[in-house]
């Protein structure tokens, strides 16, 4: 059946919850880590306090995914009422977080949340492959990438702006924390509720929901489909396993370690050194991470034509250099400002990695598995972070000095790693389609 043709707006109106679903994380990115600070946590404990993202990524996407691929309601759809359950649990997570007493709340609160995110997130990459046609693709998924820079943009410019407004603590935590989160809270709900209200999902063809209804369903069903579709997972989708595996590494030795390299760089502060410095610090690393989104939802649409014209594996892998670039000089600059410089870098390449990988592969996903083939996407993504909790905190204490500047510089290093991978995948349909 042939997809019909969505107008520029309606796409758009069809990625606003992905905002919400972004500010979230970002959130997640920038504000955590501080928080673990506040409540006592040593540096090398970061990185298994982080854990939540990356398996509850693994056990949660996927499964959602192939529940959503079984699933149609006349009245709710296929893949909304998911991002929906998602979005609600995200906004009482972030109600609740401002809240932790000690740092074990803090890491289960973050569960939670994380595990809300996950559900609301896989439905909406399986929704650009169910609305748009090939042609359309591109600026639905970097529809998604803009929507991440900003996202993510404000959560960390309320990281910057909260504290030079909102004084004192409130509890164990500075009272600006408070702000952010309930922010936070509000756009997760808002955004999703306001898509949910001007996208209708396309409705299965006979011959498909007969299918659907002559399926039984049971309790192990998705992880029934989850395994069988790994077994039959397209060969490109492999070959982006690897670029994932160095780059995902790379990301979450970046955000975790972010502030505290600036912290040491720029201000010469620790958490305990010196708590007034550090909270600047921490205030700057917002800005800095924020000023990152900005330059991805800058640059969003500019990729897609980029990737129709040289095809996404060079477009990505040009993003990654540039990523790759930034992360090299980040630690070793002591002026503020110029940091954001050497983060513009990391913002080119956080666009082309919130979109152009899935132009790599979904030309070879067959249609009924989009929702399961997105969640084992983000199974590559995440199994990096479980690997990079359980080991870099070793890594860092015993190769790096326990210094997050040196952390960041090994991301850098990842990322060239993971540019010469991606140069080597190949994906015919793919290729056809872009360059056609």
């Amino acid at each position: 059946m042939k997809k019909p043709k969505l107008s520029f707006w309606q796409i758009l109106n069809m990625n606003v919850g992905f905002f919400g679903i972004q500010y979230s994380f970002g959130l997640q990115q920038s504000a955590v880590t501080p928080i673990y600070d506040f409540l006592g946590a040593s540096p090398d404990q970061i990185p298994l306090l982080h854990l939540a993202g990356p398996v509850t990524g693994l056990l949660v996407q996927p499964i959602i995914g192939a529940m959503s691929d079984k699933t149609w309601s006349p009245r709710f759809g296929r893949r909304k009422p998911y991002f929906l359950i998602g979005a609600i649990l995200c906004s009482l997570t972030l109600l609740a977080f401002p809240f932790s007493s000690s740092l074990w709340m803090a890491a289960g609160l973050l569960w939670i949340l994380d595990a809300g995110n996950n559900t609301a997130m896989e439905p909406y990459r399986a929704l650009i492959a169910d609305k748009l046609d090939d042609e359309q693709q591109p600026l639905g998924f970097q529809m998604q990438s803009f929507f991440t820079g900003l996202g993510q943009t404000l959560a960390n410019l309320s990281l910057f702006i909260f504290p030079l407004i909102i004084i004192g603590k409130t509890g164990s935590l500075p009272t600006w924390v408070y702000a952010s989160f309930f922010l936070g809270a509000f756009c997760s709900i808002a955004s999703i509720l306001w898509s949910i209200s001007k996208t209708e999902e396309i409705p299965p063809t006979a011959a498909e929901l007969a299918k659907l209804r002559s399926e039984k369903g049971s309790a192990f069903g998705p992880l029934i489909e989850i395994f069988a579709a790994i077994k039959d997972m397209p060969r490109v989708m492999w070959q982006l396993a690897l670029v994932y595996l160095f780059q995902w590494y790379a990301l979450f030795c970046y955000w975790q370690n972010s502030s505290k390299s600036i912290a040491l760089s720029v201000w010469n502060a620790t958490p305990t050194g010196n708590e007034l410095a550090y909270s600047e610090a921490v205030g700057w690393s917002g800005l800095v991470n924020g000023w990152y989104n900005v330059v991805t939802f800058l640059v969003a649409f500019l990729l897609v034509g980029f990737a129709k014209k040289y095809s996404p594996k060079y477009v990505h892998a040009f993003c990654l250099i540039l990523a790759a670039i930034g992360f090299l000089a980040f630690p070793h600059i002591a002026n503020k400002y110029l940091l954001f410089f050497a983060i513009t870098g990391f913002g080119i390449g956080w666009a082309s990695m919130m979109g152009i990988p899935y132009l790599m592969v979904v030309g070879d996903i067959p249609k009924e598995r989009y929702g399961v083939y997105m969640g084992i996407i983000n199974m590559m993504i995440v199994i990096p972070m479980i690997i990079q909790t359980l080991t870099f905190g070793y890594i860092l204490k015993h190769f790096l000095d326990n210094d997050p500047r040196n952390a960041i510089t090994f991301a850098g290093a990842l990322l060239l790693v993971a540019t010469v991978c991606t140069l080597f995948i190949k994906s015919n349909k793919t290729e056809q389609v872009m360059v056609g």
